[in-house]
């Protein structure tokens, strides 16, 4: 291993620029030296473009490759894990991007191999929910624990935007797609960072694509943890709520609202409100730095992990928590899993 992470990209997916290319420009330790796609032409237009210097036939060929140490997943989700595994095994480290896998059953294979690299001193493997190296998300969490809030209630976490496009790959069952899988994901990971643990789901309903029966467009999931506080998600990629990305905790003593916890660099606000003693609310809103970007955190802290041994907030074991309160909530709706090969 060199001073410097050389990392390869696997697939010259839309993503790429700003959650590796951009990032890697600012980060002193790490440097894309690789692309592969399905599509070569497309990878030598996107390595021409951003300067990558080395274009490889297949993702197999880049893989084999001994000058990268590292690989940037953001292929399809139902490409994930497969690709994850081969990466492993070809002893190089993986930020994948969210969610992890397509399953629960997946991401306990992803999760068990990584660890088993790990006791080997081998590679490293981090999902990559970017927002959770934003200094907002450790805030979150700080107020909550803080107990300003008094005894947590309830917490609340959506993330819904539009995507009009309906024959778009994240409407593809066949690639693990769908509203929960591509949104939902994140309000399951910040409603676990706030809840303080990994709850059940008590209901979910889905709107199902007309295309497609088994993908939703829209899903939302009534939850209970294991402290006894209750939950609510909310996803959507086509419905009547057409942007909002927020996540909410609810105490005893007072409130947290939280408005883009995703892209906090863009724009963001923290609102606590609490009792004055007067019959009246406090209300306090807070500001944290937009820069560096969750992306340029995200790199900086794998670029640690894999060099100087940091820690892996986002690991594939976390992963499987994650994946586990999706397949119940798909379970919960009544569609099928993600990666249900009897549904291919």
């Amino acid at each position: 291993m060199t001073t410097t992470l050389r990392i390869g990209l696997l697939g010259a997916a839309a993503i790429a620029p700003s959650a590796l290319i951009k990032p890697a420009g600012r980060t002193p330790r790490v440097a894309v030296t690789a692309v592969a796609a399905r599509d070569r032409a497309r990878a030598e237009s996107f390595a021409r473009k951003h300067g990558v210097p080395v274009v490889h036939a297949g993702y197999d060929a880049l893989l084999a490759d001994p000058q990268v140490d590292a690989v940037y997943i953001p292929l399809p989700n139902g490409l994930h894990a497969e690709w994850t595994l081969k990466a492993l095994e070809a002893g190089k480290h993986v930020l994948c991007e969210k969610p992890l896998t397509a399953n629960r059953a997946e991401a306990e294979r992803v999760a068990d191999a990584a660890d088993a690299a790990h006791a080997r001193g081998g590679p490293v493997v981090m999902e990559a929910f970017h927002y959770r190296h934003h200094a907002l998300a450790a805030r979150m969490r700080e107020i909550v624990d803080s107990g300003e809030l008094g005894e947590l209630r309830h917490v609340e976490a959506e993330v819904c935007f539009p995507l009009p496009r309906l024959h778009d790959i994240r409407y593809d069952y066949a690639l693990a797609g769908g509203a929960a899988m591509d949104a939902g994901c994140y309000a399951v990971h910040v409603a676990r960072l706030l809840g303080g643990g990994t709850p059940s789901v008590s209901t979910a309903t889905a709107l199902p694509l007309g295309r497609d029966p088994r993908v939703d467009r829209a899903m939302s999931a009534e939850l209970t943890f294991p402290g006894g506080a209750t939950g609510r998600v909310r996803a959507s990629l086509w419905s009547r709520r057409v942007l909002s990305i927020r996540a909410r905790a609810v105490g005893t003593a007072g409130d947290m609202d939280v408005l883009n916890f995703v892209m906090p660099q863009l724009y963001h606000r923290l609102t606590v409100r609490g009792p004055r003693g007067d019959g009246r609310r406090t209300v306090r809103r807070e500001r944290l730095p937009r820069q560096p970007s969750s992306y340029a955190r995200q790199l900086s802290a794998f670029a640690a992990a894999v060099l100087d041994g940091g820690p892996v907030i986002t690991s594939a074991r976390d992963a499987v928590l994650t994946m586990g309160v999706l397949d119940e909530m798909y379970r919960r709706s009544g569609l099928p899993l993600r990666g249900d090969p009897e549904q291919r």
